[in-house]
């Protein structure tokens, strides 16, 4: 079977607020280093360890939207915003901008998926993502193929 979905542009304030909710949740662990520095307060009071700790964590945060921010202003990042139609099937995600221009898209290149309450992501990189709303499905069946296809790929339990 082959999913063909209606044309869709990604968003570049979507894309920038997915991407950076998707590193922050990946890199947990900034959030317990963050909170140690602050503890150094009970060490030697100061109210320097506390500022530390919160400046580190929000650049840390600041770092993040940065490169964000800037695959959507840089030429090489244009093609994740461009309008596309996907074709869908158990070898590969073909995206196409047109009927005769495409790129396909093999499923080992995926690193991971999650299913939200009205989309899908697939993640190729920490900055390439591919955003599909329910709503560029034909039917519920099709939605329901791809689901199918990222659990049996493992990309989503």
């Amino acid at each position: 079977m082959i999913v063909k979905t209606r044309n869709y542009r990604l968003e570049k304030s979507l894309y920038i607020k997915m991407a950076l909710r998707s590193i922050l949740l990946k890199m947990w662990w900034a959030v317990p280093i963050a909170v140690a520095i602050c503890l150094l307060y009970l060490w030697i009071p100061s109210f320097w360890w506390i500022f530390g700790g919160l400046t580190a964590y929000g650049l840390f945060v600041l770092f993040w939207l940065i490169q964000f921010y800037g695959v959507t202003q840089l030429e090489q990042g244009k093609m994740l915003f461009e309008r596309f139609s996907y074709e869908i099937n158990s070898q590969q995600i073909l995206m196409k901008l047109n009927t005769r221009e495409g790129m396909p898209l093999k499923w080992d290149q995926i690193k991971q998926a999650q299913v939200g309450k009205d989309y899908y992501l697939l993640f190729v990189n920490k900055a390439q993502l591919i955003h599909l709303p329910f709503k560029i499905f034909n039917t519920d069946n099709e939605r329901k193929f791809l689901g199918s296809i990222l659990k049996a790929k493992g990309l989503v339990k």
